[in-house]
């Protein structure tokens, strides 16, 4: 039995190396992508000084499931050189898988939708362009001081 394609969404984020680059890399390697919100320059949340992140939203129209999309996002990781030293310390790229229309996990290494998306305004603001229905308000205390629209992510460099 096939299954129906529905809306999933996927957070990027980058504050190393060529951060631009790899979420444009990133997003060409994705599966059914249909839409990219604008990006984003952003403080860090959490975890050691750091310099600051680019994140954006992928807005996919997919017929993968939770767990397929938790491997694109790290067959992304993987291919921008991610290394995972230190929890929430700087990378080269992270992609979140953050919500997907009509679908919840509960497992130890996969939560969807993501369990604090609702709390970080760099995954909200972006987001919010793609998916005004599923954001109402960005709730204060979130960071959105700390979030500045830079602009469309624009094609990947050849």
């Amino acid at each position: 039995m096939k299954r129906a394609h529905r809306r999933a969404f996927l957070g990027l984020g980058s504050n190393l190396g060529d951060r631009l680059g790899h979420l444009r890399a990133a997003v060409a390697s994705l599966p059914d992508v249909v839409a990219v919100s604008p990006v984003y320059e952003t403080t860090p949340v959490g975890g050691p000084e750091q310099g600051s992140y680019l994140n954006c939203v992928v807005e996919l129209h997919t017929s993968a499931g939770a767990r397929q999309l938790l491997h694109a996002a790290q067959a992304c990781e993987s291919a921008a050189g991610r290394v995972r030293e230190e929890r929430w310390g700087p990378r080269t790229l992270d992609v979140d898988v953050l919500w997907i229309d009509g679908s919840t996990v509960d497992e130890p290494d996969l939560v969807v939708p993501h369990p604090r998306m609702s709390e970080r305004a760099f995954v909200l603001v972006p987001l919010r362009d793609l998916a005004p229905d599923l954001v109402a308000e960005i709730p204060a205390g979130s960071g959105s001081e700390g979030v500045v629209r830079i602009g469309p992510l624009g094609p990947p460099v050849s």
